[in-house]
């Protein structure tokens, strides 16, 4: 099967509301699955916006976007005579394409915020971003999920699978009821903290770092104790030494790579209660 859904809106606005008036636009996309019994992928890049996803017990995709503008209208419209001013900088152009329980989304987010709320079965896989103007938030949902942030924070919560997770202006946070046995992790931010919940029988190998934080955790992390590291790189014919401050360890004897690093906060690695 191959579904794809489009929506495409323009509101109207009154000529003679003063000064600046909000207008806000929402739709509904339903996007069924080509197997709804097998698990799916859903692949959404915005500019500016936020993603909210939770994992339910439906068969289909059900994505609600929304957008808010403000819309300058002053005395120059108080000649219209009554007439109405039709705003062309107002529509909400989202689309959804399915291919065989791969689902991707594009919405026109550069001007200004497009915000998704999304429900959608819980084993799906997840490649998701937003660059502005928001935070980005999955519920109780297991796969593979490689989520991406600039200006906004991360929440994972009761999630299973693997994560690759990296935000630059933001906190990370993320909460594991399931681990995959074999898959390495990543969770990074620049100016935020990282905080990661994992359950208490998770194999791991850990490679942390904070520059300016400190580590936690309640876990029996098996530290490496032959630190400071040192890697030598040659250029121009000399050579530069660089020592790495990363903390190496493993939680219950070790298992694939888990690597966090914060610059401007603290680390925490947490074992489920």
């Amino acid at each position: 099967m191959n579904t794809v859904l489009r929506i495409s809106t323009a509101l109207i606005l009154m000529g003679t509301t003063p000064l600046f008036a909000q207008s806000e636009s929402k739709e509904q996309l339903v996007v069924p699955l080509t197997d709804p019994g097998k698990p799916g992928s859903l692949d959404i890049g915005l500019i500016n916006g936020f993603i909210h996803i939770t994992g339910y017990s439906g068969k289909d995709v059900i994505i609600d976007a929304s957008t808010r503008s403000t819309n300058r209208t002053d005395d120059r419209n108080t000649g219209s005579g009554g007439m109405r001013r039709i705003s062309t900088n107002n529509a909400l152009d989202i689309s959804a394409e399915e291919k065989n329980n791969r689902v991707r989304v594009s919405a026109s987010s550069h001007q200004k915020p497009v915000n998704l709320t999304i429900r959608l079965p819980q084993r799906f896989s997840l490649k998701i971003s937003t660059v502005n103007e928001g935070d980005i938030t999955v519920e109780n949902v297991n796969g593979e999920m490689e989520i991406n942030n600039v200006n906004g924070p991360i929440e994972l919560t009761n999630i299973g699978g693997s994560v690759v997770a990296n935000t630059i202006n933001g906190d990370l946070k993320a909460t594991f009821r399931e681990v995959s046995p074999n898959a390495p992790m990543a969770f990074s931010t620049l100016n935020g903290r990282v905080d990661v919940t994992f359950p208490a029988s998770v194999k791991a190998n850990v490679k942390l770092k904070s520059d300016r934080g400190d580590i936690f955790s309640d876990f029996d992390i098996d530290v490496d104790k032959n630190q400071p590291k040192a890697t030598r790189s040659a250029q121009s014919g000399m050579y530069r030494v660089t020592v790495e401050d990363w903390v190496y360890g493993k939680i219950n004897n070790g298992g694939p790579e888990v690597m966090m690093k914060s610059m401007q906060g603290s680390i925490y690695v947490r074992k489920a209660k």
